[in-house]
């Protein structure tokens, strides 16, 4: 007897949405033949997420036809109507190509019973493989009792299976409702957007599906003109890092010579150092120091969210010619963004697209607080910036970025995120000491991983051409012997959120 041979998931026919963040999600799009429900409130964008699912899917399979059907749902004219500022609407193929039906009628004089034989005398006459049912709660309002219902279901997955058809249903059940079809069903996606103080934002999430494997909890999505863009958790995505790391056994030179010696040589390549310190103290020009030995072999970027790229150019053209004919040349790319315009995994995203699209091997991201800034759950910004910088060390990609405290004077540091040790292998502060009427800027190297140091404090002056830092400690000693005993201690602590018990 011959032993049954049973298919891999990577061998299951799958029918992409068209939308790169949900396929993603669901490691390829849906199941073809299959059953799912999109569930969300009145809002949510169920008519355009399955609108814009069947456009791509008549315009990418050839020969593919699709079917959307409405039973107590807006009016076909009036949709469409909304749908043409859409980049993804085609009015060209309605209704070759995509067919809208109302079913109402069906519905109300036959019931459930004469719905079923409508949808399957379309889908056969139609050569249908994709169908829409936009509204469902009307046929379960209908039906006589969920028995029925159900039944309902059941002969369209048996339709479904007959004509490989694949079938989507929408509803407005509320989140955490459980209604009889979700039982039956291949899959369920809901979307939900919710209110977080002034702010609202988006998700999705993918709660059943059946046959795959896909990416569990929320995820943000947002409509624009593109229709549906959904961005996947990036903690979630890069959950374990896109390939195995690398070891690079050699420095990257920060630009400042004394500060190399300090380290040893230089920053470790492929780490990720934080530059840490108040408004005002140098992060941004420590960061362009780096930047500006990036080559060639070693593109450079700079993600920021403060500064616009007119103001970080005007600023580079007194300090480093050098770097400006680098950014001329391309070798060093600015990339900015307001730290409200997008979200969290937007920003994520982004940034992973353009070193992928360079090959960039120096990257300083100024400001990590915009990332905070953009999260509706600070929460989750542990997990998110581990994945990131996991993600950035098997890149190869040597980071420097910069971090504000909010600390101006004093021996204590707060820092407004958890478990720094965990994205930042290591950690470079700048901080004001106050002398009777004088203010005096001093650095530190607080931690090099795995690597020898100078944690000797030394003063530093800002000028025209950059950071100036003095060959000895003997005039921060000279500094902090004015001071008192006091400023010789310093006390790196986090100010963000508590989080759970138990974690390391």
């Amino acid at each position: 007897m011959s032993t049954p041979v049973f298919s891999k998931e990577s061998e299951i026919k799958r029918l992409p949405t068209g939308i790169s963040g949900l396929d993603t999600i669901l490691n390829g799009g849906l199941m073809q033949g299959g059953i799912y429900i999109v569930q969300g409130d009145p809002g949510a964008g169920k008519t355009i997420l399955t609108n814009q699912i069947c456009f791509h899917h008549i315009s990418k399979v050839e020969g593919s036809r699709a079917l959307f059907v409405t039973l107590l749902a807006e009016n076909h004219a009036r949709m469409m109507s909304n749908l043409r500022g859409l980049s993804f609407f085609d009015e060209s193929r309605i209704p070759d190509g995509l067919t809208y039906l109302s079913a109402f009628n069906a519905l109300r004089e036959d019931g459930t019973q004469g719905l079923t034989s409508l949808l399957r005398r379309e889908i056969l006459r139609r050569k249908c493989s994709l169908l829409v049912i936009d509204g469902i709660v009307s046929a379960q309002t209908t039906a006589e009792s969920d028995q029925a219902f159900k039944e309902f279901i059941h002969s369209l997955q048996e339709i479904a299976l007959a004509t490989d058809c694949t079938m989507i249903m929408t509803n407005n059940a509320r989140m955490g409702e459980v209604s009889p079809e979700q039982t039956m069903v291949d899959g369920l996606i809901r979307l939900k957007d919710q209110n977080y103080g002034w702010r609202s934002e988006s998700d999705l999430q993918v709660t059943k599906f059946r046959g795959g494997s896909f990416l569990r909890g929320r995820h943000a999505y947002k409509i624009t003109d593109a229709g549906f863009v959904v961005h996947p958790r990036i903690e979630a995505l890069l959950g374990r890092p896109s390939q195995k790391e690398t070891l690079i056994a050699k420095r990257a030179s920060t630009g400042l010579a004394r500060l190399d010696e300090m380290l040893d040589g230089g920053l470790p390549a492929a780490s990720t150092t934080m530059i840490m310190g108040p408004s005002g103290a140098g992060k941004t020009t420590i960061g362009l120091h780096f930047l500006s030995k990036s080559s060639e072999d070693e593109p450079g970027l700079m993600f920021g969210f403060y500064e616009t790229p007119e103001r970080t150019r005007a600023k580079v053209e007194v300090m480093s010619t050098t770097l400006a004919n680098m950014i001329d040349a391309g070798t060093v790319e600015i990339m900015w963004q307001p730290p409200t315009d997008d979200l969290l995994d937007a920003y994520g995203e982004r940034l992973l697209a353009a070193i992928r699209r360079r090959g960039v091997r120096r990257l300083f991201i100024d400001g990590l607080g915009g990332f905070t800034k953009a999260a509706v759950e600070p929460a989750r910004m542990d997990h998110f910036f581990t994945a990131l910088a996991n993600e950035l060390r098997v890149l190869g990609v040597t980071t420097v970025y910069s971090l504000e405290v909010p600390d101006i004077l004093g021996p204590a540091i707060r820092i407004p995120v958890n478990d720094i040790s965990s994205i930042a292998e290591n950690m470079v502060l700048l901080r004001f000491v106050e002398v009777r009427s004088s203010l005096y800027r001093l650095l530190s190297i607080l931690k090099v991983r795995n690597s020898n140091f100078n944690p000797s404090l030394h003063e530093y002056t800002i000028t025209n051409s950059g950071l100036v830092i003095n060959d000895t400690s003997e005039t921060a000693e000279t500094i902090l012997s004015q001071v008192g005993p006091t400023a010789e201690q310093i006390t790196v602590a986090s100010s963000a959120a508590p989080q759970p018990k138990g974690k390391d």
